[in-house]
């Protein structure tokens, strides 16, 4: 907060921050149970929002039906109580309706006859069984009624996430509870004309609506409000970030001169894109500026993103300074770095690999060759990262398959150089709600056209009965001269943790050898092998003195064999949908077309959908777009590696517009008001700070 910024009553404050046990109804033993599920103080229980609604008919006796959740209302006819004979009680109280009786029960609950008295106007609220010529409901919800309405109604109740020992009715009266005496303390985070403006409800008013909704038009209303303020708030904190990447750092301006421009060129034997002429347009103009480029380039599989990236560190390098391409895993990194050495065989850069799996030697060597400038290239994994690495002169940094790393480990590798230029890619396309929220601090360049003579690839989706079938079509192209790879996919983590992992492939590669491709030359790679082990089998699967790698999901990615045209995934069921695309991008990466069958036993809805959209489809974006919505942005990376803390209401499958428009307007405040140091728009300051300052290491701004 700034010394001009208003501080919130510390009354309310520190009201709206009491321990959830001194809630009426609550007390120490429920106060444990609803701590765990994150309810410590009454501001928790105000913004614990329902998961869904139960949808509540009201209707007259007459129209009743048996286990469905209705409403009936009618004036108390009859009280009377009973001993049973276990020693127990049954209260029941007799309803006279519109069209019939209705009778409520409660066992061992005397307490309940002391709430009705005769000619009292109530609503009863359950599951209604037929008793004979008597419709009966046990222990109903009451409401006492004040006036006549004669209309039956719809309503909607709450369902909110529970614990055990909790249920949905306790819930339902503590949320109620603390609504009736909370909301009017409240503070409203919008300036006063700033709701008008963009048709949202004041808080006071949607926050109730958001619990106990009076219609859905109330509720979608509330949830407007709502949803749009959580996104807001994320989409400022983003803006936020990104100006002070922009505004307060400074990076060398590497322009691309003509001359320069042509002697990257003669180094490329082929004839780029037109994605990757105009993503490197896009590098350019930001690398020639004074600020720090943050950019984002995602590309389907094959679409030659590393060439874009190798542009640009050619560009840092023609200009004195260090490039870095950073990789998640050794496989990887050395896969770049093998690519890097082909594709500048006759230039004069100077190249080296830094990963954890070097000997000592070895890498003190590089190490050194960094820190003193020699090397102009440094490929690696995440040593990069560690001490004792020291730049020289570091002017770009690349990062490949950025969503295995997190928003606090760029600002890490930000950190190895005096403001390098940044560049992260991903093979992985992205849905547009996640590119505006988990990378919405970056600039975005797309490749979506693939190189010239790029070859299709035919998929398949088999069952046991088709096995023979595949295998005699798969010898026959290996016969032509073609190499395949049999995938199968991790095991469980403790199995892989006992050495599950390798007796898995283990067993494949065994069965095949003295099976089905007895004839041929296989090669076994996995996680638990060494850098060494790895590279070993990769280098004569690529020369060709292996015809098939059998191997778990550690070539998804980075594995360039343009003779491979054959792909085999086993247990299909078993990888995401993005998963399954990179896979398949393994083959047809030269002049010959691929082929891709999987074989899968799916046993739930969504694994059919995911392989069949699999099968049905070879776009990339396309298929990110379904795996979103069948999973989810939670599990879309497999992790929740960007650190930011989850969305409490806001969906971004289903609120997409939403997102758009809160983001929209995001940038216009921050572009007015750069660090929202205004006083109008202080409390929105202090929102986005408490919410994202830390996960995205904002800071104080303004």
């Amino acid at each position: 907060m700034t010394a001009e910024s208003p501080t919130p009553n510390a009354a309310i404050a520190q009201t709206l921050s009491t321990p959830v046990q001194f809630l009426k109804g609550v007390g120490p033993a429920r106060a444990e149970l609803l701590e765990r599920m994150g309810l410590r103080v009454v501001c928790d229980v105000l913004f614990f929002f329902p998961r869904d609604y139960e949808e509540i008919v009201e209707c007259d006796v007459d129209r009743l039906e048996e286990g469905r959740l209705q409403s009936v209302r009618g004036v108390v006819e009859d009280v009377d109580q009973r001993s049973t004979y276990a020693g127990g009680c049954v209260l029941g109280v007799s309803l006279r309706c519109k069209t019939g009786q209705l009778r409520g029960l409660w066992f061992n609950q005397p307490f309940q006859r002391d709430r009705f008295t005769i000619g009292q106007r109530v609503m009863f609220t359950g599951k209604p069984k037929r008793e004979g010529l008597v419709w009966q409901m046990v222990h109903p919800k009451v409401d006492v009624l004040d006036q006549e309405e004669d209309e039956p109604a719809t309503r909607l109740l709450p369902v909110y996430p529970l614990t055990e020992g909790l249920q949905q009715w306790q819930i339902r009266k503590i949320v109620r509870g603390a609504l009736a005496a909370f909301v009017p303390l409240l503070d409203e985070v919008f300036p006063e004309t700033y709701l008008p403006a963009h048709e949202l409800w004041p808080l006071q008013r949607a926050l109730p609506q958001v619990h106990f909704p009076d219609d859905r038009e109330s509720l979608d209303r509330a949830r407007r409000r709502l949803i749009y303020q959580e996104l807001l708030i994320l989409q400022l904190a983003l803006a936020v970030r990104r100006g002070q990447q922009h505004d307060q750092r400074q990076a060398p301006a590497l322009e691309a001169t003509a001359r320069i421009d042509a002697r990257i060129r003669r180094l490329f034997s082929f004839e780029l894109t037109a994605g990757q002429r105009q993503a490197i347009a896009e590098i350019v103009a930001d690398m020639a500026g004074p600020r720090p480029m943050n950019r984002l380039l995602q590309g389907d599989v094959g679409s030659g993103k590393t060439v874009v990236a190798a542009y640009a560190m050619l560009l840092a390098v023609a200009h004195g300074y260090q490039a870095v391409l950073m990789a998640p895993t050794e496989v990887l990194a050395r896969q770049h770095a093998q690519t890097l050495d082909r594709m500048l065989a006759a230039s004069q850069v100077r190249r080296v690999l830094l990963t954890g799996g070097q000997p000592a030697a070895q890498r003190e060597e590089v190490l050194r060759q960094i820190a003193a400038g020699e090397a102009n290239l440094i490929v690696g994994t995440h040593a990069i990262l560690q001490e004792g690495v020291t730049m020289a002169k570091l002017g770009l940094v690349v990062i490949d398959e950025q969503h295995k790393f997190g928003v606090r480990q760029r600002a890490t590798l930000k950190q190895a150089g005096p403001d390098p230029h940044y560049l992260v890619m991903t093979a992985t396309p992205i849905p547009r709600s996640m590119t505006m929220t988990l990378f919405g601090d970056l600039d975005i360049s797309t490749l979506r056209d693939s190189p010239p003579g790029r070859q299709r690839v035919h998929t398949y989706l088999a069952d046991e009965s088709r096995r023979a079938k595949w295998w005699d079509f798969f010898r026959r192209k290996l016969r032509e001269g073609r190499q395949g790879f049999v995938v199968v996919p991790l095991v469980e983590e403790s199995d892989a943790a006992a050495g599950g992992e390798a007796a898995n492939v283990e067993e494949t590669y065994e069965s095949l050898a003295n099976g089905p491709l007895e004839a041929f030359r296989l090669g076994l790679i996995h996680g638990r092998m060494t850098a060494e082990e790895k590279d070993e089998v990769m280098e004569r699967f690529r020369r060709g003195q292996l015809q098939v790698l059998v191997s778990t999901s550690v070539v998804e990615v980075g594995v360039d064999v343009p003779n491979a045209t054959l792909m085999t995934i086993e247990s299909g069921q078993r990888f995401g949908l993005a998963q399954l695309h990179q896979l398949r991008g393994r083959v047809a990466r030269g002049k010959h077309p691929g082929f891709c069958c999987v074989f899968g036993d799916p046993q739930t809805d969504e694994s059919r959908k995911r392989l069949r959209a699999f099968v049905a489809s070879t776009d990339g974006f396309e298929l990110a777009e379904t795996d979103f919505q069948l999973r989810g942005p939670g599990d879309l990376f497999g992790t929740r590696q960007h650190g930011l803390p989850p969305l409490r209401i806001a969906d971004l499958m289903h609120d997409r517009a939403l997102l758009e428009e809160a983001r929209r307007d995001a940038q216009s405040l921050v572009a007015a008001d750069p660090g929202l140091a205004a006083e109008e728009h202080a409390k929105l300051r202090r929102m986005m700070l408490v919410r994202y300052g830390k996960s995205l290491e904002l800071g104080d701004v303004g």
